[in-house]
């Protein structure tokens, strides 16, 4: 769009902040508030960030956000939007996950406003290997202001009864060459080929959505494979508790957040030690599932599932001490109290606000 239409969107979407403005309750008597950003298609990242920070102070009146503490989720533009519009004395963290920071960086508008947000910030908090090295040799000048923290992940709700066989295949992810999709597909069929009973879902959009759909016709596996697009969060974990197996054999990943909402839903896995998956999962692969090398190629998918199917069938898995291992790294409640910690740095620990309590009761 030109600028005067580009103008001329904002002046209406800020017109209709007032009725798009809705308050939701969440944990802590925190309050959720969603506001659209007007967004030009094709508009580069470092003009984005800059549009965010503009509509943003749109939304709050011209006032800084009123809160002592500020969170952003990415770095650009969330990030930068939340920076220019807090309060002066605010503290101002930022956690970065996305896997395309790469992309990001090659703005060369985006890539000073991350090198500035590097600068101010008061904390930086990054969720994995993949993450930490890419910004460290993008600004090796604040590589020792970047920290680590992981995404946090609910291990409240189980699913109704336990996996009895590995038959029902889950894939959850986007449609791209970078996941591994076409070797998923390709796998999937040998092993139906083997086990007819086998079904799989690709639950996700992108490029490869119609490729695939085309591919599972033409292996005649209509019947075995859904491609419903994409869903809802919600009910994305719904079907990681009706399913038996997450299969997830992408190249690259910063995180691998979907992996450990598997295992929380009571899902083995298979997946490639593709970057962070093999330290999400660290001293407990075997208990999880099976990991898998990035290849090229649909046998190591299918030979994998063949060695978690027969470990399985052995019970040798132990989901039970992989759920409670990683509760403990990724679960609400530690990844609050590292959060809790960082904000409020002179604030008591989880154990002492605890043993106060029960002095308390005393």
């Amino acid at each position: 769009m030109d600028e005067p239409t580009t103008e001329a969107v904002e002046a209406a979407n800020a017109e209709l902040f007032a009725s798009a403005l809705h308050r939701v309750p969440t944990v802590g008597g925190a309050e959720l508030v969603h506001f659209p950003v007007s967004t030009p298609r094709g508009q580069d990242y470092g003009a984005q960030s800059r549009n965010h920070e503009r509509q943003l102070r749109n939304a709050l009146g011209g006032k800084p956000i009123d809160a002592p503490v500020v969170h952003a989720h990415v770095g650009l533009p969330s990030g930068w939007a939340a920076l220019q519009n807090a309060r002066p004395d605010a503290r101002v963290f930022v956690t970065e996950h996305a896997s395309f920071l790469e992309r990001v960086f090659q703005d060369p508008e985006a890539r000073e406003l991350y090198d500035e947000l590097l600068y101010r910030v008061t904390g930086f908090l990054a969720v994995g290997d993949k993450v930490t090295e890419v910004l460290s040799r993008e600004f090796p000048h604040h590589a020792e202001r970047i920290m680590r923290i992981p995404n946090p992940i609910s291990f409240d709700e189980p699913r109704p009864s336990p996996v009895k066989d590995l038959r029902r295949w889950l894939y959850l992810g986007s449609m791209v060459e970078l996941k591994g999709v076409r070797w998923l597909v390709e796998a999937f069929a040998q092993c139906h080929a083997e086990d007819p009973s086998l079904t799989l879902t690709l639950v996700g959009e992108g490029p490869l959505r119609k490729p695939l759909t085309e591919r599972v016709a033409e292996l005649g596996l209509d019947d075995a494979v859904r491609l419903p697009g994409s869903i809802p969060h919600e009910q994305a974990l719904d079907l990681m508790r009706e399913h038996d197996l997450l299969v997830h054999p992408s190249r690259y990943e910063t995180f691998g957040m979907t992996i450990v909402e598997g295992i929380a839903a009571g899902m083995p896995v298979l997946v490639t030690r593709c970057g962070g998956p093999e330290k999400t999962l660290a001293g407990i692969e075997d208990a999880a599932g099976e990991l898998l090398d990035v290849e090229e190629d649909a046998e190591h998918i299918s030979d994998g599932f063949r060695r978690l199917r027969a470990r399985f069938d052995a019970g040798s898995l132990d989901l039970a001490r992989a759920q409670e291992a990683l509760a403990a790294r990724y679960g609400y409640e530690a990844v609050a109290e590292t959060h809790y910690r960082l904000w409020f740095p002179d604030s008591p620990s989880a154990d002492e606000r605890d043993a106060d309590r029960a002095g308390a009761l005393d």
